[in-house]
């Protein structure tokens, strides 16, 4: 996500080193590229007028203190205004009505309407323990019906039935008295979507919009439309008294330019962004954390929440005692830090919210790569006995090649791994001592493919 505009603003700043302070001329090449880079990434026109104006001003004026360079001092204002631009704050879901309350969602068909419905149900069990009931108005498209009864029941919320040949509306007459009368916290409506912006759909969801009164109106648009996203949350949002954006799948090849646009364009927040196809690939949107991850300074609060998150608190502490007794990593160890791994969204994820160097590894892992990877290795580990994962020395030639056909491989591959195993075994040992994670992640470079 936002790789390109990254690189781009980065190098542009940097134009601006060995300069003793901050000039009308030095400046003017460095904008000329940052411009240049929003552009590419498909950020609307008026929002790049505005955004460089506003950083030019406030750079010119900016007094540049005895310990930072111009250049420090132009991505302090770059931050500072891109956050300005996409919002300042997490705006979060205002639930605070009588219940149940009610979230309408609305968007354009295949920008991911229905899944999100799935991944926010599930964000709101998880994190607030509510009592969640969803329904399907979308009675053009039979698949949708039937996708959002298997993810309620994926995600452990409850269904509300609808059919084809019923009217939008009164099936959100049903839905409504239902979750009323069987004491649900939320109600979540998903709307029919079409291939483009026509009058008969703006008709069917502002009836909808009438009756339901929801306190929160949320329109979902694919953020890989670029540009056509931000037109499109336009045209909705003066239909429709639209209370959030939702931006769908930031984890793709998008430019970008809609998570930097769309606040400005509509004055809408972006409430939460899709990145992933998991179901629980929805993070509430950040403005500051983005703004640090498109110039190249990491993420790291997402980061530890994706940990805390995917952790296993009571392995994570046997695992510490361990190292710190100084018993060893084995390969068992190894497995169960994959799997952990995995529960954090894998490798390329972990790595692309680190800061500075590492997080420039992330651009050169094959996410669909590692993972495969990473799958091998877990075969070739359970095709060991509890002694040879336990005790790795003991793993000779006949022990490789019984292990090799157990699990479909080659000795190599086993040499590959054992050797690999090797290596994380003195980083953890060295992890155990001093350094932090920064220290073992960087030892992590050469250890999967594309890294």
């Amino acid at each position: 996500m936002l790789d390109n505009l990254t690189s781009r603003l980065t190098s542009a700043l940097k134009t601006l080193r060995g300069q003793a302070r901050i000039s009308e001329t030095n400046i003017q090449d460095a904008l000329r590229e940052v411009r240049m880079a929003l552009l590419e990434a498909d950020v609307a026109l008026p929002v790049v007028k505005t955004f460089i104006n506003q950083v030019k001003e406030r750079a010119l004026g900016q007094e540049v203190l005895g310990s930072l360079t111009p250049s420090q001092a132009l991505i302090g204002v770059v931050n500072e205004e891109l956050v300005k631009l996409m919002g300042e704050k997490n705006d979060a879901l205002n639930l605070a009505a009588v219940p149940p309350a009610i979230i309408l969602m609305a968007g354009l068909q295949g920008a991911g309407k229905t899944t999100t419905v799935g991944k926010l149900s599930k964000l709101l069990k998880d994190t607030q323990k509510k009592k969640i009931l969803v329904v399907s108005a979308d009675v053009y498209r039979p698949a949708a019906i039937e996708q959002l009864k298997t993810l309620a029941e994926q995600v452990g919320v409850e269904w509300f039935p609808s059919a084809g040949d019923q009217k939008p509306l009164a099936i959100a007459q049903a839905a409504l008295d239902y979750a009323k009368r069987h004491f649900f916290d939320v109600l979540m409506v998903d709307t029919a979507g079409r291939l483009a912006i026509d009058e008969a759909m703006m008709a069917e969801i502002k009836e909808l919009h009438a009756f339901l009164k929801p306190v929160e109106t949320l329109f979902v648009v694919d953020a890989m439309q670029g540009q056509d996203a931000v037109n499109t949350a336009q045209a909705f949002n003066e239909a429709l008294p639209l209370t959030g954006v939702v931006l769908t799948k930031m984890d793709g090849d998008s430019r970008g330019g809609a998570a930097l646009s769309v606040r400005h364009i509509t004055g809408k927040p972006i409430k939460f962004i899709g990145v992933g196809e998991k179901i629980s690939g929805l993070e509430p949107f950040h403005p500051d954390r983005l703004a640090s991850r498109i110039l190249g300074m990491g993420d790291v609060l997402s980061l530890i929440e994706d940990v805390q998150k995917g952790i296993d608190q009571d392995e994570a502490a046997k695992m510490a005692k361990k190292l710190k007794s100084g018993k060893g990593f084995d390969l068992e160890d190894f497995k169960a830090q994959m799997q952990q791994m995995k529960k954090m969204g894998g490798m390329t994820n972990l790595l692309e919210k680190m800061p500075g160097e590492i997080g420039q590894l992330a651009k050169g892992v094959q996410g669909a790569e590692a993972e495969k990877s990473m799958r091998r290795i877990e075969g070739i580990i359970n095709s060991m006995t509890m002694e040879e994962r336990r005790k790795p020395e003991l793993i000779k030639a006949s022990r490789k090649r019984r292990i090799a056909t157990g699990s479909g491989v080659s000795v190599q591959e086993v040499n590959r791994l054992l050797a690999q195993f090797e290596q994380t075994q003195k980083m953890m040992k060295a992890f155990s001592s001093k350094g932090g994670i920064m220290k073992l992640m960087k030892g992590m470079k050469g250890m999967l493919p594309g890294m």
